[in-house]
């Protein structure tokens, strides 16, 4: 049988693009011109556009047109963490280390040998964990301003996993989320998985655009809010405190879940209340030690209204058992001496000074960020190609991540994240000049 004739079309456009014949950044002709220039139906060139776009050959960009992709940027860049060369700055993803934190380790595993529960925690553990763990835990939260009790503490594999049986437990195939329309790329993969319908929400300087949020849940069936209220990844907001009062609000007239990510929160000192706290009963809070102790470190916690712990119980059972009894082990004495406390603080400075070096650097150039933050954001002039700035500067060694695996909606802007926190000072000082050059001379071709 015949191909096709779209087919015929899709197949000569990939190898053109794959070829180089069409350069990365051409903005290809419109859905209505291709049809005219084919001789097929608009129809037909969109379901064209559709196909290169699911082969990752094309980006398509509402108002703006349909572009060829630069394919040097890999599948999956900024969502899936790639396998980086030896010499390459990675300013994709932040892992940040303190030194002495080895020492720590090799400290806690002599302690944990010598305690006498080596036995216990060679058997299975309760699926939330133990209830001296999670009082551990409650006591830690307690001093970020979250006072909870610990029967309502569910031990988890990080926070990621604390967000999948988040949603495993509380959502269910097709229902609505809203998101803001930039978004953690990891509660984007979660959604795919799971099929849920993501609703992007604008944002503001300092959130959520309420207003949409609220119309959004006037005209759609809004399950759950997942929202990031303290310090926002990629843009860096802080939500004020009477936002999260309203964003509180509009969850209760809509019957909608709170899902409150908190896993950047430890970088900000005196935050607003955490909306768990405001509105526990409709609240689950997920948090972590990946990124204020060490990301190797699988050690997460959910808090959860009374009612629905069972439900994440059972989701935890069904994914991982438990989380491993000596990890937990180690995380939960770092509570309670006082060395996650110290290590936040610490980590708190370390990411002031990057972020000054960040606003040194890059000096002149649109960038959002808070001034303890890991990361930053850059944007770029609307003709400007992030593809194709990133695809340079992996070219020169340097990882970084477009707007693309945050976006959650039809628009995608051209911006680049930088991760500050996975390389020394001076080696970030140098990627950053590189980025600003690269950037500059882009603006001007």
């Amino acid at each position: 049988m015949a191909p096709q004739r779209y087919k015929i079309l899709v197949d000569a456009l990939a190898a053109d693009i794959r070829s180089g014949r069409l350069a990365a950044g051409v903005r290809l002709p419109t859905h209505r011109a291709l049809a005219a220039r084919e001789g097929i139906a608009v129809v037909t060139a969109t379901r064209v556009y559709a196909e290169l776009d699911a082969m990752g050959l094309v980006s398509r960009e509402q108002g703006r047109g349909t572009f060829v992709r630069d394919i040097a940027v890999p599948a999956g860049h900024g969502i899936d963490q790639q396998a980086a060369a030896a010499d390459a700055v990675d300013l994709t993803f932040n892992y940040p280390s303190l030194p002495g934190q080895a020492d720590l380790l090799r400290q806690a595993l002599r302690e944990v040998a010598t305690s006498g529960e080596v036995d216990a925690l060679l058997r299975y553990q309760p699926h939330r964990g133990r209830p001296q763990d999670r009082a551990s835990i409650a006591r830690h939260l307690g001093r970020r301003g979250l006072s909870v009790d610990a029967d309502r503490v569910l031990v988890v594999n990080g926070a990621q996993h604390g967000l999948a049986v988040t949603v495993m437990a509380a959502l269910d195939a097709g229902d609505v989320v809203a998101v803001d329309a930039l978004t953690y790329p990891g509660f984007k993969v979660l959604a795919q998985a799971f099929h849920l319908d993501l609703e992007p929400v604008p944002t503001t300087a300092d959130g959520p655009d309420l207003d949409a949020l609220e119309k959004l849940c006037t005209n759609r069936p809004v399950r759950a809010i997942y929202t990031m209220p303290t310090l926002h990844n990629p843009l860096g907001w802080v939500t004020p405190a009477a936002d999260r009062i309203r964003l509180i609000g509009i969850a209760r007239r809509c019957g909608a879940l709170i899902i409150e990510d908190a896993a950047y929160a430890y970088l900000v000192e005196d935050p607003p209340a955490p909306l768990a706290a405001l509105a526990p009963d409709i609240t689950v809070h997920v948090s972590g030690l990946s990124k204020n102790v060490a990301t190797g470190l699988r050690v997460g916690f959910v808090v959860a209204p009374q009612s629905r712990v069972p439900s994440l119980e059972r989701a935890i059972r069904a994914t991982t058992w438990n989380t491993p009894a000596l990890t937990t082990a180690i995380a939960c004495r770092w509570l309670d001496d006082g060395t996650v406390d110290r290590l936040e603080a610490q980590k708190r400075s370390d990411a002031t000074a990057r972020q000054a070096i960040a606003r040194q650097e890059l000096a002149g150039l649109p960038l959002l960020g808070h001034p303890s933050s890991y990361f930053t954001w850059l944007k770029l002039p609307d003709d400007a190609r992030a593809d194709r700035l990133a695809a340079t500067l992996a070219r020169r060694h340097i990882s970084v991540s477009t707007a693309e695996p945050f976006a959650t909606s039809n628009h995608t802007p051209q911006a680049l994240r930088l991760a500050l926190g996975s390389t020394d000072p001076d080696s970030l000082r140098s990627a950053l000049r590189t980025v600003r050059r690269v950037a500059i001379e882009d603006a001007q071709v």
